[in-house]
């Protein structure tokens, strides 16, 4: 993961464009599963960071306002990965079955979305790499539109949200200064909780019903 403090030092000194900077780095992140190494989790809190009083100040940005424009750019990167995920689905119905290709892929991913896709398109936002790809998945999976849309806007402002007031109201705790990575790695795991025990939970049902 990259430092968290590296990101602080870099936003404030490009502080003039350092929320913009932000908002396009969370948008290519959601968007596009190439960029699904991008520090996501680490941006929001260190932001949050810059922004807080104990800091400097650097972000002028109203807190309310930061997170409104990062949860913005985040819900956008999602329907232009689900758009891309649908463009591709019925093309790789077309598509003949390969070793690493079967059509039942696309199937299962459809059953899933169908069974826990509100719920993974909310828990998958405060999952590295999950999600840049699940956007993709849903559209794939043919996930109805208007419930992606809404659960995506939900996730979008509960991890943002979080990670930003988290960075902004523990930025002048000093036991926070010093172990700030490893609260943020916290948080991730934490976050992901739900999704694996989800995960597991199908996986034992579809084992009992075979």
């Amino acid at each position: 993961m990259l430092s968290v403090h590296s990101l602080v030092t870099f936003l404030q000194d490009n502080s003039s464009w350092a929320l913009a900077i932000a908002c396009i780095v969370l948008f290519s992140e959601c968007a596009f599963f190439l960029a699904c190494f991008f520090p996501g989790d680490t941006l929001l809190f260190a932001v949050g960071m810059v922004i807080s009083p104990a800091t400097g100040h650097q972000i002028t940005t109203p807190l309310w306002l930061a997170i409104t424009c990062m949860a913005t750019s985040a819900f956008l990167g999602n329907a232009v990965g689900y758009w891309m995920g649908a463009k591709v689905g019925p093309r790789l119905f077309q598509r003949e079955e390969s070793r690493f290709f079967k059509k039942h892929y696309v199937a299962d991913a459809h059953d899933f979305m169908l069974k826990h896709g509100a719920k993974a398109i909310v828990l998958a936002r405060f999952l590295a790499i999950v999600r840049s790809f699940i956007t993709a998945v849903a559209g794939i999976a043919s996930m109805p539109m208007r419930v992606f849309l809404t659960w995506s806007a939900v996730g979008a402002i509960l991890w943002t949200a979080s990670l930003t007031y988290a960075g902004y109201a523990l930025a002048d705790v000093p036991f926070v200064a010093k172990n700030v990575e490893y609260i943020v790695v916290g948080i991730i795991v934490v976050s992901a909780v739900p999704l694996v025990l989800a995960a597991w939970r199908g996986a034992r049902n579809g084992r009992t019903q075979a």
